[in-house]
């Protein structure tokens, strides 16, 4: 029923603002045990989003390098699981850096503890001694 509504909606003449935590919530959701996308789908999903002339994002410009990143991401070892980062580890980044940007803001890192994260440029281990 709600997927027949969202779709409704995004098929119709309003203009519908997706903010981050929005845009998360539904990759989530689309990851998650009912629909099991996989990142090649959840990759589609966002490219017909920017395609449809009425959805506005948050910021256009940080998801679409989020989406790049994303796109990109390999699979790498940590603790004996392969692990990859995912949208939102991305998001953070390029949202971060986007920031920067806009405000004139001296950015070297963004930190995370996430090693498939890590692996995004910009993403460092917040090494403490």
């Amino acid at each position: 029923m709600q997927a027949k509504q969202a779709n409704k909606l995004i098929l119709s003449s309003e203009t519908v603002l997706i903010t981050d935590v929005v845009l998360i919530e539904t990759i989530w959701t689309l990851k998650g045990k009912r629909y099991s996308l996989n990142k090649e789908k959840i990759i589609q999903v966002i490219h017909a989003l920017f395609a449809e002339p009425n959805i506005v994002f948050e910021d256009n410009q940080a998801v679409w390098a989020a989406l790049k990143d994303f796109t990109n991401a390999k699979p790498i070892k940590a603790g004996g699981k392969t692990k990859q980062a995912d949208f939102p580890d991305v998001l953070i980044i390029n949202k971060a850096k986007r920031h920067a940007q806009l405000y004139k803001l001296n950015l070297t890192n963004v930190f995370t503890f996430d090693k498939a994260a890590q692996e995004i440029d910009g993403m460092t281990d917040p090494q403490y001694p």
